[in-house]
């Protein structure tokens, strides 16, 4: 194993968006088998600093591959087009307007405790996610349109946020759920 391969060529997999994540796992399962740390306890001090840094570079391709996100960013990486996130913030005008719609709807229903609602905008979002993704499946596997990849990701980093965002207020509803049903009549008993 090569620790400077990348992560496609580590797995035996073709650099493509598009991947069986099943096919992944396997051949993740497979790779640290080989490479565990503990296959090497008697090898020499050499082979065993080898063994855990091909581990590592394992877990980190794993980690880096089953995501979406971080492949379509890694795929970038790889053809050399800088994603230039931080420095190109411009977005079409109808995204930023959906944008601010999905944050007002996001903060109505988080300060208004509407659990409904933040599962209906996660919903809602999921299945803009899956409509994009497909998007940049096509972009990347298909047309080769890194330019237009990289626009595309850029705008599923503002949605994967928002995700983010969604899954929390929901999370923070349960835990002030929680809070209320430890307590008899849901009152503190401070």
């Amino acid at each position: 194993m090569n620790l400077t391969a990348d992560f496609f060529t580590l797995f035996q997999l073709a650099p493509r968006f598009r991947l069986d994540l099943a096919e992944l796992e396997a051949r993740y399962l497979a790779l640290q088998g080989e490479a565990h740390p503990d296959r090497f306890a008697r090898a020499d001090e050499r082979a065993q600093r080898f063994s855990i840094q091909i581990a590592a570079r394992i877990n980190e391709g794993r980690q880096i591959l089953k995501v979406p996100l971080t492949r379509a960013k890694y795929l970038l990486h790889l053809a050399g087009h800088d994603l230039e996130a931080e420095r190109n913030v411009c977005m079409e005008p109808e995204f930023l307007a959906a944008q601010m719609e999905w944050r007002e709807a996001l903060e109505a229903a988080r300060s208004g405790g509407d659990r409904q609602a933040l599962e209906r905008l996660g919903q809602r979002l999921k299945l803009e996610l899956q409509g994009r993704y497909q998007t940049l499946g096509a972009l990347l596997d298909d047309r080769r349109d890194l330019l237009s990849a990289a626009g595309c990701i850029r705008q599923l980093m503002f949605l994967e946020k928002l995700r983010s965002d969604i899954d929390d207020a929901l999370a923070l509803l349960e835990d002030e759920c929680q809070g209320t049903e430890d307590t008899p009549n849901g009152l503190s008993s401070a």
